[in-house]
């Protein structure tokens, strides 16, 4: 099971690897993914066990992660190509867009809160 929920929340990374064109070539080498996090946070656990445990190598990606210590930062390393995906809000990205960026990034997930969900809450 836990297995199960490591890989489920996980999906998004490797989905978002795949989108970006990055599987395992021909020489069977893992492709590096540079992902950014904000923050080393409990809601990342499960991408934790993915990485610990191998999950992603066995999909043929290799995911050096770093953290961004703020999400002015982590939103740098990504419009700066230092690094391939970054977990943050979606606060960081508006701002670059609003600031009429050509190049802004695209949030593609957003955590939900279970009191919201149950709630009914934006």
């Amino acid at each position: 099971m836990k297995k199960i929920n490591a890989i489920l929340s996980a999906v998004c990374i490797i989905s978002t690897a795949f989108a970006s064109g990055c599987t395992k070539n021909e020489t069977n080498e893992l492709t590096q993914v540079r992902l950014n996090e904000v923050v080393h946070s409990v809601f990342y656990a499960p991408q934790y066990v993915a990485i610990e445990n191998g999950y992603f190598e066995e999909e043929g990606l290799s995911i050096e992660l770093s953290v961004g210590q703020g999400a002015d930062k982590s939103m740098t390393a990504l419009l700066s190509g230092s690094a391939d995906i970054a977990l943050l809000g979606t606060e960081a990205g508006i701002y670059v867009y609003n600031e009429g960026a050509e190049d802004y990034a695209k949030a593609f997930a957003q955590p939900y809160c279970s009191y919201c969900v149950k709630n009914n809450h934006p």
